[in-house]
């Protein structure tokens, strides 16, 4: 069977093969498209996770399985081979062991953080590297597709489109987004110590009031609406909040010294977001522009305005 017609002289007629063998011409655009959609969400910053290069070999190995994966389902359903899709099934459980080992790689590492991620920032960490890999048998089924179907060309066409709508979920939204963030003003009154009117922690060392005063800076995060005041009160989004801001701009404590972690705490009464603050670089501006491009963890998202609750009555027929 001949692979690659020829032409007098033997020179290779790329196009008659590339009209000849669909298949491969699709299943090879479509591994290359989705690896380059699993390059272009694959990012190293300032978290330095994945780490480099160990780390981006491991996800990258991952992304070429499921380019793979997505790419040789088009024939399989093109021919009606619908047995062999089940395979797709398997790549769900390794994708779901793929989110289970990125939760037990950060647990294990938040325990040595001066300022934990916390559960509910490692969960969906551990989330969204699995749903990368979904993103990616997308991208590779969709150009495989096109270019098996239609002329290649139109494979690469959409391959650009899957990249793109790809990239649309590679990041979700800031606090900036749910909440003002504000500068606030740091004071001790006697042995209270508050943000703003925001009342934070009792501290009664002499030492430790010295270093509030000359370290600490104070930010006041105010909820736009009634679904952002929930989600700013749950505490792992506030953990991930003083994670991602100690993590930027450093912190000032050591191992065994409570006393000097930032912190986080609610003005019960309008839901207004005090946050404490003792970084080794003292920028308030700075601070406030990190806090502002903090992520919103999707499980700390709360929606009670979409409650269908009825008022006056009881809910239900």
């Amino acid at each position: 069977m001949k692979l690659l017609p020829k032409k007098e002289g033997d020179v290779i007629d790329v196009w008659a093969w590339l009209v000849e063998q669909k298949y491969t011409v699709g299943i090879i655009l479509g591994v290359l498209f989705g690896v380059l959609a699993r390059l272009t969400m694959l990012r190293t910053d300032y978290r330095q996770y994945p780490t480099y290069p160990h780390g981006k070999i491991i996800h990258l190995s991952l992304g070429v399985i499921a380019a793979g994966l997505g790419s040789v389902a088009v024939p399989s359903l093109l021919d009606k081979n619908y047995t062999a899709m089940t395979f797709l099934a398997m790549a769900a459980q390794q994708f779901r062991d793929v989110r289970n080992m990125e939760r037990q790689t950060l647990s294990k590492i938040d325990s040595l953080e001066l300022v934990p991620r916390g559960a509910t920032y490692i969960e969906g960490i551990a989330m969204v590297f699995e749903g990368r890999n979904y993103l990616v048998i997308f991208t590779a089924f969709a150009t495989a597709f096109f270019g098996t179907v239609f002329p290649w060309y139109w494979g690469i066409v959409a391959g650009i489109g899957a990249i793109l709508i790809t990239n649309l979920f590679k990041t979700g939204k800031t606090l900036s987004r749910i909440a003002n963030v504000n500068i606030g003003q740091v004071r001790l009154d006697g042995p209270n110590l508050f943000v703003d009117d925001i009342y934070i922690m009792n501290v009664g060392l002499s030492d430790t009031q010295n270093v509030i005063r000359k370290k600490a800076i104070g930010l006041v995060l105010t909820p736009k609406n009634k679904n952002a005041r929930v989600t700013l009160a749950n505490p792992g989004q506030r953990q991930a909040l003083l994670h991602d801001v100690s993590t930027i701009m450093g912190v000032h404590r050591d191992e065994g010294e409570p006393a000097l972690v930032p912190l986080a705490k609610l003005d019960m009464n309008d839901g207004r977001l005090a946050v404490l603050l003792l970084p080794q670089e003292p920028d308030p501006d700075k601070a406030r522009h990190v806090a502002m491009n903090s992520p919103v963890l999707e499980s700390a998202v709360r929606m009670p305005s979409e409650a269908d609750v009825q008022t006056g009555g009881k809910a239900g027929g």
